[in-house]
């Protein structure tokens, strides 16, 4: 019995560790692509030249870029308006989805590694419940946070932290993110085709109007699955 306050103890400090190294990773990451030349990397001149040198594999090694970018917290409309860019409308979607999903995917092994024991450690009787509700309701809830746009690579984090598992959090990512995907990728290629071209008319088109609409009609869509639900798409802890 005199032991088990030694090895509490000893359960604490590990997982204050590893949620420590979390933040010195995050904080790392952070200060890597504002304060240093690796900043310069996601740029569309480094991209381009990178991407023309390894020919055919471009996209992939578009997508593993993509993917270890935003792990590193480098907020993702960066890199997917850049291979809009760099591959046009329909391979730029293709392209910064996947990338969007890794990415989004090494975060939560990150961060469910590094920050779930501690965080579980702290959460009282009151939080618990609602941790217990998204584990769930995990696709639920991760499709309707996506679908509000909420700030991606944040997030990411922030569930790995709790109990979602991975796969409903990765089917929720996937199909809630592709909507502003789509968006950002078919405005980066239109705006790209008018600046080569100099048709600056061609910015209004039904095209465009299409894909704004679209992107209007995704703030919506959680109203509209909680009529088909017929309950409030919120976290029920009871």
């Amino acid at each position: 019995m005199e032991q088990m306050p030694d090895q509490k103890r000893a359960i604490y400090l590990k997982t204050l560790g590893k949620f420590l190294v979390l933040i010195l990773f995050l904080a790392g990451a952070i200060c890597l692509f504002r304060f240093t030349p690796a900043k310069d990397l996601v740029t569309p001149q480094s991209l381009t030249r990178i991407l023309n040198a390894t020919g055919g594999w471009a996209p992939v090694i578009f997508i593993l870029l993509e993917a270890a970018a935003i792990a590193l917290f480098v907020p993702a409309s960066i890199p997917i308006l850049l291979g809009a860019g760099l591959f046009g409308a329909s391979w730029g979607f293709f392209c910064g989805w996947l990338g969007a999903v890794g990415g989004a995917s090494i975060a939560f092994f990150v961060g469910r590694a590094l920050g779930r024991e501690f965080v579980a450690s702290m959460i009282g009787d009151r939080l618990e419940k609602y941790d217990n509700a998204i584990e769930r309701n995990g696709f639920t809830t991760v499709l309707y946070l996506r679908l509000l746009n909420s700030p991606f690579t944040p997030l990411n984090y922030g569930l790995s932290l709790t109990k979602v598992r991975f796969w409903d959090y990765f089917f929720g990512t996937g199909l809630g993110v592709a909507v502003s995907i789509f968006v950002l990728t078919f405005l980066g290629g239109t705006l790209k085709n008018v600046w080569v071209s100099g048709q600056w008319q061609d910015l209004i088109s039904m095209e465009v109007g299409f894909a704004m609409a679209i992107f209007v009609f995704s703030f919506f869509i959680p109203m509209i699955l909680k009529r088909v639900r017929g309950e409030a798409p919120h976290l029920n802890p009871n």
